[in-house]
C-alpha cells in the first residue's frame, strides 16, 4: 500500500492509504460476514482510510440509513480497531422520515441539524471524533456562512477532523472558502465527487442529481482543485463494473460518440500490462497530475483483491498519454 497525506495544515493533516475504501452497502446489500470479511482483507493489506456516510443505505429498507456506520463501528469494536484507521463519514443528506429521500427531505447543514447529525454519526461509529466528514450535499436554504461556522466549531472542540465537501456547485465551495478566510472559519481539506476514465456530458443532468451534474468533476472543478491543492477523494471511480461486467449498461449521460475511443485506449493499455481494466482505471488516477484519491467499493475480498493490485501498476507515459488523448 502507498500513502498520501490530506488536510493542508501540517498540525491536522492526516496520512492515509492511496485508494479507500467505500463502505456504502456493507450491513446491507453485503451481509455482515462478507462485510467483515472486506474490511478485514482492506485492514490487513495496509489499507487506514474507509468511507461511509450517515444516510447508508436508507434504500435498501426505505428507512433513513446509518446500517453501513453501524456496521464499521461493530468491527472496530471486535477488532479494536484505533486510530491507525482512518474514518469519514457524511452529513446533510439523510432522510428526516422514512419512506422519503434525500433530495425529497434531508436533514440539510443547518447549525441544529449538523450538531444532531454529528451525535448520531458518532454513537453508531462508536468513536469520540469523526476524522474527516463531509456536507454531503449542498443545502440550498441555509448559507453557507452558517454551515462553515458550524463545522468550524466542531472542530474547535476537538469533535471533528478535517472537514470536506461533496457534490457541491464550484461556487458555492468558492464562497464557504472566502468565508473562512475573512472569518477565521475551518476551510475545505478535501473534496469528494465521481470522477472516472470515461467522460461524461455535460449537457443533461445526472440522474442522480435534479439540478445539475453538480456530482461529477467538471473542467470547472479540475481547475478549482488544482489551484487550491485540495485532494479529491473520487468516488465510483469503476463505475459498478461497467468496465468489466457486460451485463453492465453504459449510464446515459456516459454514452457518446467519445466513449468508444475511451475504452479502446483502456483496453490497449490493459493488454500492455497484463493488468484489468479496472485497474488501469486506478492507476491513471492515482498517478494523474491532480492529486486524486480512488474511492471504491468492494462486495468481496476478490474485488479487494483487484483494486490493491492496482497500487503496484505504474503506467508510463506513454501510456498515460494514450490514455488521455483518447477522444
Amino acid at each position: 500500500m502507498e500513502y498520501r497525506s490530506i488536510g493542508a495544515d501540517p498540525k491536522t493533516a492526516r496520512t492515509v492509504s492511496s485508494i479507500a475504501l467505500g463502505a456504502m452497502l456493507l450491513g446491507t446489500f453485503t451481509d455482515e460476514r462478507t462485510s467483515f470479511d472486506v474490511l478485514d482483507r482492506f485492514a490487513e493489506a495496509g489499507g487506514t482510510f474507509i468511507d461511509t456516510s450517515n444516510n447508508y443505505a436508507y434504500w435498501f429498507d426505505g428507512g433513513t440509513g446509518g446500517q453501513s456506520e453501524e456496521l464499521i463501528g461493530k468491527w472496530r469494536r471486535s477488532r479494536g480497531v484505533g486510530d491507525e484507521i482512518t474514518i469519514a463519514t457524511k452529513l446533510g443528506a439523510r432522510p428526516l422520515t422514512p419512506g422519503t429521500g434525500y433530495a425529497d427531505n434531508p436533514e440539510g447543514l443547518s447549525a441544529k441539524a449538523i450538531r444532531a447529525a454529528v451525535e448520531g454519526s458518532l454513537e453508531r461509529l462508536g468513536v469520540d471524533k469523526i476524522d474527516v466528514l463531509y456536507a454531503h450535499i449542498e443545502d440550498p436554504h441555509t448559507p453557507v456562512e452558517e454551515t462553515m461556522d458550524a463545522l468550524t466549531g466542531l472542530v474547535a472542540e476537538g469533535t471533528v477532523g478535517l472537514i470536506g465537501a461533496s457534490n457541491w456547485a464550484v461556487w458555492r465551495l468558492e464562497r464557504a472558502r472566502a468565508h473562512a478566510e475573512v472569518s477565521g472559519a475551518t476551510g475545505w481539506s478535501v473534496l469528494q465527487y465521481q470522477h472516472s476514465y470515461l467522460r461524461p456530458r455535460m449537457d443533461i443532468p445526472q440522474p442522480l442529481f435534479r439540478d445539475g451534474s453538480f456530482g461529477t468533476v467538471t473542467a470547472d472543478l479540475a481547475s478549482y482543485l488544482r489551484e487550491q491543492g485540495t485532494t479529491l477523494v473520487a468516488y465510483s471511480p469503476l463505475m459498478g463494473g461497467v468496465y468489466t461486467n457486460p451485463a453492465k449498461k453504459i449510464p446515459d449521460d456516459y454514452d457518446h460518440p467519445g466513449t468508444p475511443a475511451r475504452l479502446a485506449a483502456l483496453r490497449e493499455v490493459a493488454a500492455e500490462t497484463g493488468a484489468t481494466l479496472n485497474q488501469v482505471v486506478l492507476a491513471w488516477q492515482l498517478g494523474h497530475d491532480l492529486p486524486i484519491l480512488p474511492l471504491v467499493g468492494a462486495s468481496s475480498v476478490a474485488q479487494i483483491e483487484e483494486t490493491l493490485g492496482a497500487v503496484d501498476l505504474k503506467l508510463t507515459a506513454e501510456q498515460r498519454a494514450k490514455l488521455d488523448a483518447a477522444h
